[in-house]
């Protein structure tokens, strides 16, 4: 075969659009468009099961970050405790307890008179979803009774709950548990009680 004729037999099978070549539709068109559209998605749902921001207090002083456990503390050193009920209408039902020594009183251990807020913060954050997140307040009824109405989600999961009063005297109480549930009880956390123990032994 001449060289002429294998010029004419190339630029016969060069003929066809370049469109319709499948080496140039897979490789030159068909991945690059492929992995776009990944990235595209995966930008996507990354943006959707982001980190919800962190709910707790904690501060920044320069580039290093602490938690501020002043309201803990304080709760420990009021010998606060509380209990929390929860019905199958959504009503929760908390109640304050001081103890027998403050009541007897009239005044908290540290001296201040003793009174029942008129509404205390109630937070109850999923361990996961921050669109599952509910703050109401609940207000005072009568003597250490509070009460509001809460819409939790029906699927059982792990949540953190918080009851604070912001004021004077600035105490929050914290537990975690598993919702639904019919009560939550609130205690002072135990490391300061483990503190508390091992300060009187040393």
């Amino acid at each position: 075969m001449s060289s002429a004729d294998s010029s004419a037999d190339f630029k016969q099978q060069d003929s066809q659009p370049w469109y319709k070549n499948y080496m140039v539709i897979i490789f030159v068109i068909g991945m690059p468009t492929f992995v776009v559209v990944a990235c595209l998605w995966f930008v996507y749902y990354s943006y959707q099961i982001r980190d919800s921001v962190v709910r707790d207090d904690w501060y920044m002083d320069g580039k290093t970050l602490y938690q501020d456990v002043s309201r803990d503390k304080l709760t420990y050193d009021l010998d606060l405790h509380g209990k929390m009920t929860f019905a199958p209408n959504g009503e929760v039902t908390f109640y304050l307890d001081y103890p027998q020594e403050s009541l007897a009183s009239g005044k908290l251990l540290n001296g201040d008179p003793l009174t029942y807020p008129a509404e205390l913060a109630l937070s109850i954050s999923h361990a996961t979803d921050v669109h599952k997140d509910r703050d109401v307040m609940l207000k005072h009824v009568a003597g250490n009774k509070y009460t509001a109405n809460v819409t939790l989600d029906g699927v059982p999961a792990k949540y953190y709950l918080q009851v604070s009063h912001d004021g004077v005297d600035d105490w929050r109480m914290q537990d975690v548990a598993k919702l639904p549930r019919q009560s939550v009880s609130f205690e002072p956390l135990a490391s300061f009680t483990k503190e508390a123990a091992h300060a009187q032994t040393s």
